[in-house]
């Protein structure tokens, strides 16, 4: 896609324009994690981060493309995966990692508002499932490293393994409110270690052909 074709917000810029989407998507996660997406506007981001409004509403647009493009910032910069060379040593690190996250004073109220939002706006789930995507992506391998080195059995689903290491964690953050700690990020990931090697997570084999294809 051109540059004169692609969605508010999508572009990667470059010099002074690139320190502008610095600041106006640090001023928008300020924004999610103090007061949520209800309360997201374009004329208060452009304040917060000193930049003219016409220049937030000329290369975003709307506050869905803001969103969007602060998902894809922070799917840019998060830490690339850890190299333990054991599955549970791996599993484990991605877990203190979602953990480290969901906990951060800032990071934390920020997710919730953008999952909230989520529900009931298509723009910004679609934002939100890119992220998740590019970063089960970046973890899989270490899933697929262990079945090579015999840990696990053919056909294990990298990205399964991966989802249930950080899904009961997102059920404490956002449905049980039981303690989010590292303690509970260890147990997510032995479980899910645990279930990989009993085989939970093969696939398919008409499934696993797909994906290959894809």
């Amino acid at each position: 896609m051109s540059a004169e074709g692609a969605q508010p917000g999508t572009v990667r810029p470059g010099g002074r324009t690139a320190r502008v989407r610095a600041t106006v998507l640090r001023a928008v996660g300020d924004i999610l994690a103090e007061r949520g997406f209800a309360h997201l506007d374009l004329s208060d981001v452009a304040r917060r981060a000193d930049v003219g409004k016409t220049t937030v509403y000329r290369r975003w647009g709307s506050v869905t493309a803001l969103v969007a493009d602060l998902l894809m910032d922070m799917a840019e910069q998060s830490s690339p995966r850890a190299r333990t060379g054991s599955l549970l040593g791996d599993l484990k690190a991605n877990a203190r990692l979602v953990q480290r996250t969901l906990t951060d004073p800032r990071q934390g109220p920020l997710f919730k508002a953008v999952i909230a939002a989520a529900t009931c706006d298509a723009r910004t789930a679609e934002a939100l499932h890119h992220f998740y995507d590019i970063r089960i992506r970046e973890w899989a391998p270490c899933v697929r490293q262990a079945v090579d080195r015999g840990e696990l059995p053919e056909g294990t689903d990298a990205h399964e393994v991966i989802r249930a290491v950080s899904a009961p964690l997102y059920y404490r953050l956002l449905a049980s409110g039981d303690p989010l700690d590292e303690a509970a990020a260890d147990r997510a990931a032995e479980a899910a270690a645990a279930a990989a090697k009993a085989g939970a997570y093969v696939k398919d084999r008409k499934d696993e052909k797909i994906e290959r294809d894809a």
